[in-house]
């Protein structure tokens, strides 16, 4: 298997896109080395078992998805999105219902499966660092939030998500099992005291060239993006230490014209070999329970499902519920 885990694979990956036959399924993604694994362990092999091409296409984008399912006119037939947004678009009528006479959702982890969505796989939001470029590296989120102890530009996510705000209140002091509903006015106070040491990464692979260039030596990055620079062969840490968890979902556009093959693809890509395969190349947690078996032990030990100690779980729900006030209020924040 081609090793995508090359340091040249920190700049995003642009899939090229060629337009689809009836006998073709559409696959986005977010591009990088999560869709390089994603058409190896999944893509390929539906190929393989039922002969239908798959076209990689991406990044996900969420206004394209509306605009596609509001003109009747949608092109993708299975997209890779948030877990929040999987949850508010199914409410909001925009995805179909999946069907689970073809994908076995028996053994898929509960807290990522609703009547629109299966979990893609699972990850954190961990503490990362280019320990060749700093004396030490952050180990706890207010460490992260610590300017005077740890001088420093700082990577964050960009995007209205879970993951930064529960930082921010994690850092302050919070607990965890006290976080929601989120108080935004002490996040974004304790943001505050950071935001003109943050360099924001709009996706995954640009968070691995801010740490692997020192552009910003740490900061909150997918755990997976962190196994790749370290395949890569970057002097990285990891800190563990009150990781954040999150998934990513399959869903399928409401009015999609391939809609038994797009259930047929969600029911390969959810299987434990499947699921197993893509824990392998990413080093994120697999979302069908049988796959740990399959995997190497000393493997398995090293994904977001293993670290638990100090695990804390977004609420998908909640940021369901408020993904879009959030937003507003993040967006303008930001802007300041």
């Amino acid at each position: 298997m081609k090793n995508i885990f090359i340091l040249a694979a920190t700049v995003a990956t642009i899939a090229t896109f060629t337009p689809a036959t009836a006998a073709d399924l559409v696959f986005s993604s977010w591009g990088g080395t999560t869709q390089d694994a994603q058409k190896a362990a999944w893509a390929e092999k539906f190929t393989e078992k039922t002969g239908t091409n798959v076209l990689q296409d991406g990044p996900t984008d969420y206004g394209k998805l509306k605009a596609m399912v509001e003109a009747n006119a949608v092109t993708w037939d299975v997209v890779d999105v948030e877990g929040d947004y999987a949850a508010q678009a199914g409410k909001k009528g925009l995805l179909e219902k999946l069907d689970f006479s073809v994908i076995d959702k028996s053994k898929l982890d509960p807290r990522f499966v609703t009547d629109y969505s299966v979990g893609s796989f699972y990850y954190s939001f961990v503490i990362g660092c280019n320990k060749d470029a700093v004396d030490a590296c952050p180990k706890t989120w207010a460490d992260l939030f610590d300017a005077q102890k740890f001088p420093g530009m700082r990577a964050f996510y960009k995007w209205s998500a879970p993951g930064v705000i529960e930082a921010a209140l994690l850092a302050d002091g919070v607990s965890p099992d006290k976080l929601y509903p989120l108080d935004l006015d002490r996040a974004f106070k304790k943001l505050d005291t950071i935001k003109s040491d943050i360099i924001w990464w709009s996706g995954g692979a640009q968070s691995q060239q801010l740490l692997a260039s020192a552009e910003a030596p740490f900061g909150s990055v997918w755990n997976g993006r962190m196994t790749a620079l370290a395949q890569s062969g970057i002097n990285v840490e990891t800190s563990w230490e009150q990781n954040i968890t999150a998934a990513d979902a399959l869903v399928v556009p409401r009015g999609v014209k391939n809609k038994e093959a797009a259930m047929q693809f969600i029911a390969l890509a959810t299987s434990a070999e499947a699921q197993a395969e893509l824990a392998k190349i990413t080093g994120y947690a697999p979302i069908n329970l049988d796959s740990p078996k399959m995997m190497d032990p000393e493997l398995a030990k090293t994904l977001p499902d293993a670290q638990t100690a100090s695990q804390v779980n977004a609420d998908m729900n909640y940021w369901a519920e408020n993904r879009d006030a959030i937003g507003e209020r993040w967006y303008a924040w930001q802007a300041k």
